[in-house]
């Protein structure tokens, strides 16, 4: 009988041995995801301390500063997946990595607000161009590798994800250790990260014949927008990414009410990361054997329940008297097992509800559909966690509700057959 280590020892080893059969732009894909999140998260967990602290920005203005490096990532997803399926995919994820360095650069630099905001809004509309070019790319080679018997198309994007979530361990490991120098070394070395990942594309990324090169740059979105499986899959699903940002906006709250500070929250990201790393290819495994809808209204079944449970410690504080932490963990948890359920399988999806056509402006869209709920969403939740505005559980009943109504859209598209 083998021992909890050993079999964590072969899940690894399964993952790494799959990894090792993929075609090698295959395999350059998925350690692109590793690349970009250990360059990111070497600077962008402690830009807002340097602005308040270096800079001396008043709090309004580092969230300006913060929210639009956001939304010029996610809200222009689609502008990165429209000139992915006019051009090709190598010359917008070149683009994209020369915007990041140049990005990094002038934050490290940086002494005045028009240059912070220029700074981060370049590294915001990097990842717009570089992440839809990137991940349609790993669709259209997982989908034709897959029809010559490799491993299925969301089992590929279950090893993107682990991929992406040890780059976020890493990162701010490596960031805090070049801190100790200053704020300007870590953007200079993660600008210099950036670097090399440019020339690795240069170098190993195929460069193929676009699909709709003769196209005009925006006929893509004239197909998009008479897609309405896509569109309201789209809008469904455009929950998750609110959910998510939930991490970082009501989870701190939360550790605050319960704890008085937020301590704890470096050991609960810990936790979210080392289940999608052990857990996330089995699990998207058992998805595929479920099936693509169900998984997904699963998900965000458990998206639910990770507020809910935050609900009911609120209403109930006697049930946390002895363990003050139990509601975030559980939130993290569920939360975290709903993602690794849902996303795979989704980006999956993305390509068949597309008819394998135009693939960069289909996930551009879904991305900025996120983006756009996350900008809408996150400032009705950022003002109702002010207990000057409304109850403490009215935040966390309004989010339970908003995954409920993703699994609602989707569970109902799955009814009709629009997802099949």
């Amino acid at each position: 009988m083998m021992t909890t280590g050993e079999t964590t020892a072969r899940r690894r080893l399964g993952v790494l041995r799959d990894f090792g059969r993929l075609p090698r732009v295959m395999q350059l894909l998925v350690l692109t995801q590793l690349a970009f999140n250990i360059g990111f998260y070497m600077v962008l967990p402690y830009l807002a301390t340097h602005l308040a602290e270096d800079l001396a920005l008043a709090g309004a203005l580092v969230g300006l500063v913060l929210g639009l490096r956001t939304f010029s990532q996610q809200g222009l997803f689609i502008v990165g997946g429209t000139l992915t399926d006019r051009f090709g995919a190598k010359p917008v994820v070149l683009t994209g990595c020369a915007l990041r360095v140049a990005g990094f650069v002038l934050l490290g630099l940086a002494g005045s607000l028009p240059a912070v905001l220029a700074g981060a809004m370049l590294t915001g509309f990097a990842a717009a161009l570089f992440s839809p070019a990137v991940e349609s790319s790993l669709a259209r080679e997982a989908g034709e590798h897959a029809g010559r018997g490799g491993p299925a198309r969301a089992d590929v994007f279950a090893m993107f994800a682990i991929s992406g979530q040890v780059g976020t361990v890493v990162g701010p490991l490596v960031g805090t250790a070049l801190l100790a120098a200053g704020f300007r070394l870590a953007c200079l070395v993660a600008a210099a990260a950036f670097v090399l990942i440019g020339l690795a594309h240069l170098r190993w990324l195929p460069r193929r014949e676009p699909q709709h090169a003769d196209d005009p740059v925006l006929a893509g979105w004239t197909e998009v927008v008479h897609n309405r499986r896509f569109l309201a899959f789209a809008a469904g699903y455009s929950g998750y990414l609110l959910c998510y940002n939930q991490l970082y906006l009501a989870l701190p709250a939360e550790l605050r009410r319960a704890t008085g500070d937020q301590a704890a929250l470096g050991w609960l990201f810990a936790l979210a990361s080392v289940m999608m790393i052990t857990g996330q290819l089995r699990t998207t495994r058992w998805s595929r054997r479920l099936g693509s809808a169900r998984a997904i209204v699963l998900g965000f079944g458990l998206m639910t329940a990770s507020f809910l449970a935050v609900a009911l410690a609120v209403l109930a504080p006697a049930t946390t008297a002895a363990m003050p932490l139990w509601p975030a963990v559980a939130m993290v948890a569920l939360l975290t097992a709903g993602q690794m359920l849902a996303v795979p399988m989704a980006q999956d999806l993305v390509p068949r509800l597309a008819g394998e056509r135009r693939l960069g402006v289909h996930y551009g869209v879904l991305s900025s559909a996120g983006g756009v709920a996350v900008l809408a969403g996150s400032t009705v939740v950022g003002a109702l966690l002010d207990p000057a505005v409304a109850a403490p559980v009215v935040p966390w009943l309004v989010l339970a509700a908003v995954p409920a109504a993703s699994a609602v859209v989707i569970g109902l598209l799955a009814r009709c057959g629009a997802l099949a």
